[in-house]
């Protein structure tokens, strides 16, 4: 169980906090309608996260890091490597080294097009000759 996924939303309306509103009166009927309606879009989505376990694995990243001796200095790329995600990748680089073999890629298919074409002319020939 998440806690944190289960706290009401705080009001809209006002900029009060959380203890000063249970001071107030109860909101109108329109905005009860909108918190039921936000309160279970947010069981919705807690149960697909919990379907699709990301909230055990989320869990398990928070516990291993809350269990390192040491504070990694980056947490994000601890979270990162923990999930099997690879760290230090400079996506830019990559986009621009996919890009440039995307272009040698259609080159060289044009070329075989073309010799293969040639081939084919080449093979006429000879059949006539």
């Amino acid at each position: 169980a998440v806690s944190w996924l289960k706290c009401p939303p705080p009001s809209p309306h006002s900029g009060l906090s959380r203890l000063e509103e249970s001071d107030s009166p109860p909101p109108p009927r329109s905005a009860a309608m909108s918190y039921e309606t936000a309160d279970s879009q947010k069981e919705e989505f807690r149960k697909y996260l919990e379907k699709n376990g990301i909230i055990s694995q989320l869990t398990r990243v928070l516990v291993g890091l809350y269990e390192e001796p040491e504070r990694p200095q980056n947490a994000i790329d601890y979270i990162k490597k923990y999930l099997g995600a690879p760290t230090g990748v400079d996506v830019e680089e990559l986009r621009a080294e996919n890009d440039e073999l995307k272009r040698q890629n259609a080159d060289l298919e044009a070329k075989v097009a073309s010799l293969t074409s040639q081939l084919k002319e080449l093979q006429a020939e000879q059949a006539e000759g």
